[in-house]
């Protein structure tokens, strides 16, 4: 095989055979047990990046990353865990709406089987925000009935409370999108609110596993922080975008509150810079393992070398 196989190659799938790129990823946390699971990748509108930047910064940051001026795939990162007898799976992917013609993407459940991960043996589910790329891996057909009838799923109380009526005005998406969240969150409520365990600023699902709310992105969004054995790595969910160690304070299109997303991205990169420690996040290149670095008010992500 050569360096330059087309790029629709490499992505046709074809049956019984092998995905010609990785989408699991190992690390361990101490005594915690973390694989990042690629779900895939979800294409949308460069605006989205930055719908408050001069649209020629957003466009020279585009060219200085080679990407795409357009048109931009986002990266879909999910999280399993294992910690003190328990497996617990960090949001759920995207699932697979027969109305979303998207067909890289939704891929957890997939490959979650594929490492040979029995839906059965997830104890909690904890969801970082109950946007639909998020939660929509529950809502596939048959995998409910595949999950324990004791599966506990961990989400603040702020997060369900704000899609009981949820507040687009001050996001930027593009046309339909509200009404997919919207219905796509409604649809998951309902199937799953006897199994929601919500709480309300900080919650320990595991030994070492905490969820934190930090709002912004949406009111209850929450991140993940694991700690073991003197190491430690947060989950951030979709605090932190590609975009963001640059241009911190560019506002993301699906920020419900853009002013106090900034804030409290600018407060976590600050701080897992102190700290060190690693970062994984739903949007960032697969496997998302990293570390921030900061020089004054720049923050730069250093990636780790793969431990094959």
């Amino acid at each position: 095989m050569t360096g330059q196989t087309d790029k629709g190659d490499r992505q046709r799938a074809r049956p019984g055979s092998e995905e010609l790129v990785p989408s699991r990823y190992a690390v361990r946390i101490g005594e915690i047990d973390v694989l990042v699971v690629s779900d895939g990748v979800l294409p949308l509108p460069t605006a989205m990046l930055a719908h408050n930047a001069d649209p020629a910064l957003r466009a020279e940051w585009l060219d200085d990353m080679f990407l795409a001026p357009d048109a931009f795939d986002w990266p879909l990162n999910a999280v399993l865990v294992r910690s003190g007898g328990q497996t617990i799976l960090i949001d759920a992917g995207l699932g697979l709406d027969p109305n979303l013609d998207l067909p890289r993407a939704g891929q957890l459940v997939k490959r979650l089987e594929a490492g040979g991960i029995n839906l059965a043996s997830v104890t909690d589910v904890v969801l970082t925000h109950m946007h639909m790329d998020h939660i929509g891996g529950l809502l596939i057909d048959g995998v409910k009935e595949r999950l324990r009838p004791d599966l506990r799923i961990h989400v603040a109380a702020a997060e369900v409370a704000f899609w009981e009526a949820p507040d687009f005005s001050r996001t930027s998406m593009p046309m339909g999108f509200p009404e997919v969240l919207r219905s796509t969150a409604r649809r998951f409520s309902e199937a799953y609110r006897s199994y929601l365990r919500t709480f309300e600023e900080s919650h320990e699902v595991a030994p070492g596993v905490v969820i934190h709310r930090t709002g912004g992105h949406t009111p209850g969004h929450s991140v993940v922080r694991l700690a073991s054995g003197g190491e430690r790595l947060t989950f951030a969910g979709d605090a932190i975008f590609p975009v963001g160690f640059d241009q911190p304070d560019w506002h993301n299109g699906f920020e419900h509150d853009p002013e106090e997303a900034a804030r409290v991205r600018i407060r976590l990169l600050r701080e897992l810079a102190g700290t060190r420690e690693q970062l994984v996040a739903t949007h960032l290149p697969f496997p998302s393992v990293g570390r921030v670095a900061v020089d004054g008010d720049v923050f730069r992500w250093v990636p780790v070398f793969w431990d094959y």
